[in-house]
């Protein structure tokens, strides 16, 4: 059981102690929920490379405090800001070149035209220019300490390490043997990459020996131009009623609908009362199926957030599954490299920051002489001709970053929440969300809590929906055993998972309670995430 811990002036959580207490240290000196954000997102960005990195993509919401509405918005309204700091295609993205190679799908890893422009270090610099109260090279300081002071090796880093070639860990960490837990890792280069960004803001990233490392490494798939052009974008928020209060995450192309849209579903439906019931995994995991239906043919940068959540859309998706809880399935339906942090300040706004490589050390391909990984978020795209997530120069891909805020009926800030998981992500936030919210589960009991995944077999945790028949659900191996009978009831194909399986992802969660106290988790899943809080 992960005890739920409580802090009444501020508080942090985050997949490793040491980026928490990072951003601890900046509430501590007066920052606030951004400012926090910021730091504990450097230092993943350090102390974490198998999950996310300044090569990688970052997606975040602000919300309540009085600085957690978008400039022009009405003094008394509490629209959370949302921010979207994913790369978009280079100048030389040529699809037809991939299709006359015989590609059907866009590489996994291995391959440049895997990777779009890394959007991170756009993301925390756009955080900090709207919300932040400290200097930048004050938040980034801790993350710049442990990369050249080092850090010890976590568990899970060693573990993913280990997957790696030779030559991968040579570049990345100095020596191409497998990390070992516990040990002291330095990675000056990306103590560099964050001097040039405390220094320089974004162009000290983009525009310097970083950039020019990107461009070599492109090898005619991005531009200097492309470098220029900034990453990140404030945009309006998606939000849904559900539960006595309201949900908020970052629309398209983010699959954050799906989350929002699931619980809904299952609100309309009914949920059980407890997650004992044998229907609770069936009823929840079906709202999921029913959300994500078509997600194949309309998750894309351009789709329509508000359709996708809108009640005319969603409704016959409750309706099938309240018929299905009863009756069984249908036949017919039109590991991964992620973490989250999450902060609230004095005030009570609070972020809920996701940033990724999208797969364990994304495409694997790193830049000489700054060990940074570059992610593989260009997998998302389509090789069809016309469709509208088509790998294209300029385009956004599919995203399976899912950043989510609740807020109660005034727009008080409720809950802040955020995990890793690929495809799943939505799944799990759900399942805490429904924990949380319907069943009034503190967050340390509703993050421990054995959890329930769709998934295929073999997986990569990005090809849930890649096929027309049905998913199987993935259980935790300490799933109450009423899951799975319940699942295999009502025609689903349930495996049991061995204890370890990352598949079921590594989620924060921060609450304010009725007296005004923080109340939250880390993931024991992670090995070292931690709740700071003061």
């Amino acid at each position: 059981m992960t005890i739920t811990r409580y802090a009444p002036a501020g508080a942090v959580a985050a997949a490793s102690h040491l980026a928490a207490e990072a951003g601890l240290r900046m509430l501590q000196r007066g920052g606030n929920a951004a400012d926090a954000a910021i730091a504990a997102a450097a230092a993943m960005a350090v102390v974490a490379p198998h999950m996310c990195g300044l090569g990688g993509d970052l997606f975040a919401l602000v919300a309540g405090g009085p600085a957690g509405r978008p400039a022009g918005w009405a003094a008394g309204t509490a629209t959370p800001a949302a921010l979207n700091a994913s790369g978009r295609a280079g100048s030389g993205a040529d699809p037809d070149r991939l299709r006359a190679e015989g590609a059907r799908a866009m590489p996994f890893t291995g391959d440049v035209r895997s990777v779009t422009l890394p959007g991170c270090v756009d993301g925390l610099t756009a955080l900090h220019e709207r919300f932040g109260t400290l200097s930048l090279p004050a938040l980034l300081a801790p993350a710049r300490r442990l990369a050249d002071e080092g850090f010890p090796v976590s568990p899970t880093l060693a573990a993913a390490s280990a997957e790696l070639g030779p030559a991968e860990r040579d570049l990345a960490f100095g020596a191409p043997e497998p990390l070992v837990a516990g040990r002291r890792l330095r990675v000056r280069g990306v103590g560099e990459a964050l001097r040039a960004v405390a220094a320089h803001g974004r162009a000290g990233f983009y525009e310097g020996p970083v950039g020019a490392g990107i461009l070599a490494a492109g090898a005619g798939e991005f531009t200097p131009a492309d470098l220029r052009t900034p990453q990140a974008d404030w945009v309006e928020p998606l939000a849904l009623p559900v539960f006595g209060r309201t949900l908020w995450t970052a629309p398209p192309n983010s699959q954050g609908y799906l989350a929002l849209a699931s619980a809904w579903i299952a609100g309309q439906a009914g949920i059980p009362a407890g997650p004992e019931d044998e229907r609770w995994a069936f009823l929840l995991a079906e709202a999921a199926r029913q959300a994500a239906f078509d997600r194949q043919a309309v998750l894309h940068e351009h789709a329509d957030g508000r359709e996708l959540t809108g009640a005319a859309r969603l409704r016959p998706r409750a309706a099938a599954l309240a018929e299905r809880a009863s009756r069984g399935l249908a036949d017919v339906y039109g590991d991964g490299g992620t973490t989250a942090v999450c902060a609230v300040d004095g005030e009570r706004r609070g972020v809920s920051l996701i940033m990724s490589n999208a797969a364990d050390f994304g495409s694997r391909l790193v830049l000489p002489g700054h060990g940074i990984f570059l992610h593989n978020r260009g997998m998302g795209f389509s090789l069809e001709p016309g469709h509208p997530a088509g790998y294209r120069p300029g385009a956004r891909p599919p995203h399976t970053l899912a950043p989510v805020a609740v807020t109660d009926q005034a727009g008080t800030l409720d809950t802040v929440l955020g995990t890793m998981g690929g495809d799943a992500q939505p799944q799990v936030l759900l399942q805490l969300l429904v924990r949380t919210l319907v069943h009034g589960q503190d967050p340390g009991e509703a993050i421990a809590a054995p959890r329930w995944v769709l998934s295929r077999e073999p997986t990569t945790a990005f090809d849930t929906w890649d096929l027309d028949a049905p998913p199987l659900v993935r259980l935790e191996h300490d799933a109450p055993a009423a899951w799975s009978r319940g699942l295999r009831a009502r025609g689903f194909e349930a495996v049991a998972s061995p204890p370890g399986d990352q598949s079921f992802g590594h989620a924060q969660l921060i609450r304010v309670t009725r007296d005004d106290m923080l109340a939250g988790a880390a993931d024991p899943r992670t090995g070292d995430g931690a709740f700071a809080g003061w």
